[in-house]
């Protein structure tokens, strides 16, 4: 904080915050981009599918914390690739139900090392309990912020 009380952006958690959500983001898009012709969004609704199965849209929203134009985009964009497939949702007839496809699931298979690498490269200079304890400290925000918007945004934790 600078000395007359005010606001100063270095020290200000919520811009620390989006500052290295963004390097981190940034690093990871640029490789499954490069390497897979993936966006952030379509990775997320890969792994998605990959750790839970069939979701309906709605699920996927509640599931990533993304809003349904950034699920909608990604799901055609995987869709259109052959990745994720479309089907109808024998509980809701309203709603439709994305799966990875077979070669969905391969892409998964090839990228999931990849990402470990690089969580495993950002954390090297950590230890496991302070890993521990920024995996816990981050659920805790992303709940205090869920409950100041009036959301409840699932927690990792």
């Amino acid at each position: 904080m600078s000395t007359d009380g005010g606001l100063q952006l270095d020290s200000y958690l919520p811009y620390r915050l989006s500052v290295a959500s963004n390097a981190v983001s940034g690093l990871i898009a640029r490789a499954y981009e490069d390497r897979f012709g993936l966006s952030i969004p379509q990775w997320r609704l890969v792994c998605v599918l990959a750790e839970d199965g069939g979701l309906t849209p709605v699920q996927i929203v509640a599931r990533t914390v993304m809003d349904k134009v950034t699920v909608s985009r990604a799901a055609q964009g995987l869709v259109k690739r052959h990745l994720v497939a479309r089907s109808q949702n024998r509980m809701d007839a309203r709603s439709h139900l994305l799966a990875l496809t077979e070669a969905g699931r391969e892409l998964h298979f090839e990228i999931a090392p990849m990402a470990l690498a690089y969580e495993a490269a950002l954390i090297a200079g950590l230890t496991p309990d302070e890993v521990n304890l920024l995996k816990r400290l981050l659920g805790r925000l992303q709940s205090a912020a869920g409950q100041l918007s009036g959301d409840s945004p699932r927690s990792p934790d």
